[in-house]
């Protein structure tokens, strides 16, 4: 069977090939009706538009470009945050017949603004999704602005005024696992936090601090340890905390490599978990329910934020602009077995 096309469909529709392209293409004031009349059509003949077609009718290509820290860079790499962000997009880029481009990017070269202008002027992308840590970093920033690419920010920091973004609540939800740990019976709470260019990761060790500081317990420095975001370096905080006299009876991690990692080192030491040990993590990536115990942990809606910041992108290009700069999908507690009463 011969491939369909834009004339097929707007046969099989009853309309004319410019609608059908308006409809492909998302474009507004379409009736709902020939809209409807138009998908099932598309449907029916598994029409695929032509991306080279498409590309050549505009400045920007139909693609959506998912810029993110490249996690070969760290010595054990994390996949499950990448994978969620990368599920996201592709689903909003699917639905409006997009591709989406992925670059891991290094930002540790020394050359990583100029690769970032490098890849936007060859694929020239309808918008940018920035993930964190890099949507902190001025100089990734800036190098993007200066191609005049619309940009996304993913779970900056501190957003900017006027620039879209889309944030999760980590502080509120951090400080509702600390608040949760303490109703456990828990005083002697461990946090192990991020690593430091990650902004929105900070957000979540000042929801511990406010918690604890609200249920009147002291924040200790030797309860706090610095990691960097991976399972190397939840499992050198641990040994830190664990081999204490006066050891803390749950530890809550800012991600949940370093969570995992927490875990690895207790059972090398023999401490059992939750009995001895609860543990709690953020992100709810698939190692947490591949540890055992099951990680008790914060589930970060990664993809759905990938997916409404992609799909703004689009929009945006449509001609459809949200009023809302900043747009915040709310995080969840996930109870699992990493965590239960406090030891007497």
């Amino acid at each position: 069977m011969s491939k369909a096309t834009l004339d097929h469909v707007a046969q099989r529709a009853g309309v004319s090939m410019k609608t059908v392209s308006r409809v492909v293409n998302r474009e507004p004031n379409v009736r709902e009706s020939t809209k409807t009349k138009v998908e099932a059509a598309i449907a029916e003949l598994h029409y695929r538009p032509n991306p080279s077609a498409r590309n050549l009718a505009s400045r920007h290509a139909h693609i959506i470009g998912l810029i993110y820290d490249d996690p070969s860079a760290y010595e054990v790499p994390s996949a499950g945050y990448v994978v969620n962000m990368q599920q996201g997009a592709l689903h909003a880029c699917r639905k409006s017949h997009y591709e989406l481009l992925i670059h891991p990017c290094d930002y540790r070269k020394g050359n990583i603004d100029g690769e970032i202008e490098e890849i936007i002027e060859y694929a020239r992308p309808a918008g940018i999704v920035l993930a964190a840590p890099l949507s902190d970093m001025p100089r990734i920033v800036r190098a993007i602005e200066k191609t005049s690419t619309p940009m996304i920010r993913l779970s900056p920091g501190k957003p900017r005024a006027n620039e879209l973004c889309v944030v999760t609540n980590d502080r509120e939800i951090s400080a509702e696992m600390t608040r949760y740990l303490i109703s456990l019976g828990h005083s002697k709470i461990a946090y192990i936090t991020g690593h430091r260019s990650h902004k929105a990761v900070a957000n979540r060790f000042e929801g511990y601090k406010d918690a604890m500081r609200q249920s009147g317990l002291k924040v200790s420095e030797r309860l706090v340890v610095a990691g960097d975001n991976s399972f190397g370096s939840g499992e050198i905080a641990a040994e830190k905390l664990l081999s204490r006299k006066q050891r803390p009876t749950a530890i809550f991690a800012a991600n949940d490599d370093m969570a995992a990692g927490v875990i690895r080192v207790a059972n090398r030491f023999g401490i059992e978990v939750p009995t001895e040990l609860s543990i709690a993590g953020f992100d709810d990536v698939a190692l947490a329910r591949l540890v055992f115990p099951n990680l008790t942990t914060i589930r970060q809606p990664l993809s759905a934020m990938a997916e409404l910041a992609a799909a703004m992108l689009i929009e945006g290009r449509n001609g459809k602009k949200d009023k809302k700069t900043i747009q915040i999908v709310p995080s969840s507690l996930k109870i699992r077995e990493s965590t239960g009463p406090a030891p007497d």
